[in-house]
C-alpha cells in the first residue's frame, strides 16, 4: 500500500478515545467504529432503512473489530417500526445444544485463570441467524448488497487503532491459542501495531460466499459444515442439525413507566427491563431526584439499589420454562420495601475511622487503576440508528455467546459462550430444548406520547450502567450526552467496596466514607464501563452521540 493511501486511512478511520462531536439531521446513527458508522450512513443515504443499515454495519463491524465482535457471535435487536407503531425484540444469542456437555477447549487460559472462573464453552452461533431474521422481517435492500462493504474491508484491510491494539494485547493469550486464531490476530507473526493495515483474506472469501448464499451459509452451508468438522476434531460432538435447532426468538419487549416516560427494554430471559425497573423504582422511593448527583447519598443509595437488583435477577429465568419472575421483581410494593431496607442500613454514626482502620484513608482510596475489574478477554459493540422514515433501532453484536472458544473458521474468530448454571451468573441457563439464557444486554427505548424520543445501549458492564444513564437523564434532567459523560459505578460488593470512575468531588469521597463504604477506583473514563451509542429527539431535531470511553462516532444525513 502506498504511503498516501495509508495516511488517508489513518486520518479518516483511526479515532482516539476522548470527546466526540454530536450529530444532528433528518437521520442519525452512532456506532463504536468510524468505518461502521460510514457504512450505516451510506446505506441510509441510498434508501435503505434502519434495519438494512444495521445489518450492513454489523457485518462490517465483525470484519474490522474482531477483538470485539464476530460473525459467529450473537445479536440482540430492539426495533421501533414506524408503520405499525410497535416495538419488536429479537433474541439471537448463541445457544448450547441441550444434549451436549460443556466443551471448553482452552479452559484456564487468559483472564479466566486469574479470576478462578471456568473459561467459555463452545456454542452454536446466533449472529448470522439473527441478521437473517432481521432482514426477513424488516429489510428492504438485497442481502448481497448489504454484504459488500464487509467483503471490501476484510479484503483491503483496516487501520489498527491504539484501542484495538490494547485490547488485542489484553486478549492475546486466549485469541491466539490456536493456529487459526493467530492467522486472524497475528497474520505476520505478531500483533499488528497501531496505524498498520490488517487484512483477513480468509474472511473475505467467507463473506463472498455469504453474500451469494445468504445467512443459511452459516447454518446449513459450507461454513456450517466446516464449523462442525473443526468442533468434532477438537472433541466436541456437535452435529449439523444443532446449527438450526434453536432459531432466533421474536418477543414482545417489556415496558414500565417512570416520570411520565415509558421505558421499553428487553424482556426475559433478558434481564435489562426488569433490572432497570427495580433500580429506578427503589431510587424513586428513596427520593433520588432530591439528592445531589454523585454526592454521598446518591452513591450510597445507587450502589445498594444496583446490588439488590443484581440479586433479585438471580430469580429470573426463561418464562417459557419457568414462572413469571418479572412481575414480582417489578412490583412497586417490592420496590418500596427494598427502599426501606436501604434506608434502615444507612449508618447513624460517622464510620470514617472504621474505613480508615480496615481499608485505608478515604483520600487515597479514590485514586489508582482498576479497569472495572475486568480481566477476561471480552468484547461487544452497540449500534443506534434513527432513519428518515421514523424507524428506531438499538442493537448489540458481540464476539460473546457463540462459536468455538479461541478458534477461527473461515477467518471468523470466535469466543464461545459464558453461559453457566448459577444463580448469581449474568449468563445463566438450564439445559432443556429451546431454552435461552438470562443475559444483560442493554437495548432500551424511552418513549413519550406513544413514540420513542431516546434510544440507548452499550457494551461493557451493561448490567449496571443503563439504569444509571436513565437516572441521569430522567431523574436529574441531564442531556443524553452529559449523562454519558458522568461517572459510572458497579454494584456495592460484599465487603462494602464501591468501584467507581474516579471523578468524584472531595466532599463526596469523604461523605461516602463516613457512610461506611470504601472506594475502589477505576480510571476517570474506563473503557470497560461502556460505550453508549445513542440517538434522541430534542428541540433541535434528531441527535446522536458516541461515548468517548471508546472509539465510536456519530453521523447524520442533513
Amino acid at each position: 500500500m502506498d504511503q498516501a493511501r495509508l495516511i488517508d486511512l489513518q486520518s479518516r478511520y483511526i479515532v482516539d478515545q476522548g470527546p466526540k462531536p454530536l450529530a444532528r439531521g433528518k437521520a442519525v446513527a452512532s456506532t463504536g467504529n468510524p468505518i461502521v458508522t460510514e457504512t450505516v450512513m451510506k446505506v441510509l443515504a441510498s434508501g435503505g432503512n434502519a434495519a438494512d443499515a444495521a445489518i450492513a454495519g454489523a457485518l462490517v463491524q465483525a470484519a474490522v473489530e474482531p477483538h470485539l465482535t464476530s460473525h459467529a457471535g450473537m445479536v440482540s435487536f430492539l426495533y421501533w417500526d414506524a408503520k405499525t407503531k410497535r416495538a419488536y425484540q429479537l433474541n439471537s444469542l448463541g445457544t448450547l445444544p441441550h444434549d451436549l456437555a460443556p466443551f471448553r477447549p482452552i479452559n484456564g487460559v487468559g483472564g479466566w485463570a486469574r479470576e478462578g472462573a471456568p473459561g467459555p464453552q463452545a456454542a452454536i452461533p446466533g449472529f448470522m441467524p439473527g441478521l437473517g431474521a432481521m432482514h426477513d422481517r424488516f429489510g428492504t435492500r438485497p442481502w448481497s448488497e448489504l454484504c459488500q462493504d464487509a467483503i471490501r474491508w476484510a479484503e483491503e484491510g483496516h487501520p489498527v487503532s491504539s484501542f484495538e491494539y490494547g485490547v488485542n494485547v489484553f486478549a492475546a493469550p486466549f485469541s491466539t491459542y490456536f493456529e487459526e486464531g493467530r492467522a486472524v490476530f497475528m497474520p505476520d507473526g505478531y500483533l499488528p501495531p497501531v496505524g498498520s493495515i490488517t487484512r483477513n483474506p480468509s474472511l473475505a472469501k467467507t463473506l463472498r460466499a455469504l453474500a451469494e448464499e445468504g445467512p443459511t451459509y452459516f447454518t446449513e452451508g459450507q461454513w456450517a459444515r466446516d464449523f462442525v468438522a473443526v468442533g468434532n476434531a477438537l472433541g466436541w460432538p456437535v452435529r449439523l442439525d444443532h446449527m438450526t435447532a434453536n432459531p432466533p426468538r421474536w418477543q414482545e419487549p417489556l415496558s414500565f413507566s417512570h416520570r411520565g416516560n415509558e421505558i421499553v427494554s428487553l424482556a426475559p430471559p433478558e434481564r435489562q427491563a426488569v433490572f432497570c425497573s427495580l433500580v429506578l423504582g427503589v431510587l424513586e422511593e428513596a427520593g433520588i431526584a432530591q439528592m445531589e448527583p454523585f454526592g454521598a447519598d446518591y452513591l450510597f443509595y445507587m450502589s445498594h439499589a444496583l446490588r439488590l437488583a443484581e440479586q433479585a435477577c438471580g430469580f429470573l429465568h426463561d418464562p417459557q420454562y419457568f414462572g413469571e419472575g418479572a412481575t414480582a421483581i417489578m412490583d412497586p410494593a417490592y420496590h418500596r420495601s427494598l427502599a426501606q431496607l436501604i434506608k434502615a442500613s444507612r449508618p447513624k454514626v460517622d464510620l470514617t475511622d472504621h474505613v480508615r482502620l480496615t481499608t485505608g484513608a478515604a483520600a487515597f482510596a479514590a485514586s489508582g487503576w482498576n479497569s472495572a475489574k475486568s480481566k477476561a478477554p471480552v468484547g461487544s459493540c452497540e449500534i443506534s440508528i434513527v432513519d428518515a422514515e421514523g424507524n428506531w433501532l438499538q442493537m448489540m453484536n458481540t464476539v460473546q455467546s457463540g462459536g468455538i472458544p479461541g478458534m477461527a473458521v473461515g477467518g471468523v474468530a470466535m469466543m464461545g459462550s459464558h453461559e453457566q448454571t448459577s444463580m448469581n451468573a449474568h449468563f445463566s441457563n438450564w439445559r432443556t430444548p429451546g431454552a435461552r439464557m438470562r443475559n444483560i444486554l442493554g437495548n432500551t427505548f424511552v418513549m413519550k406520547d406513544g413514540a420513542p424520543w431516546l434510544a440507548l445501549g452499550t457494551p461493557g458492564n451493561v448490567y449496571a450502567t443503563v439504569a444509571q444513564m436513565l437516572v441521569n437523564i430522567l431523574d436529574f434532567g441531564m442531556t443524553p450526552d452529559a449523562a454519558s459523560d458522568a461517572p459510572r459505578m458497579l454494584p456495592l460488593e460484599d465487603n462494602y467496596a464501591l468501584t467507581i470512575e474516579s471523578r468524584l468531588a472531595p466532599e463526596a469521597v469523604l461523605g461516602v466514607t463516613a457512610l461506611g463504604l470504601h472506594l475502589t477506583p477505576m480510571p476517570a473514563w474506563d473503557w470497560n464501563m461502556g460505550s453508549f451509542q445513542m440517538c434522541w429527539r430534542s428541540d433541535a431535531g434528531l441527535m446522536a452521540s458516541a461515548d468517548f470511553r471508546r472509539t465510536g462516532t456519530a453521523a447524520s444525513l442533513i
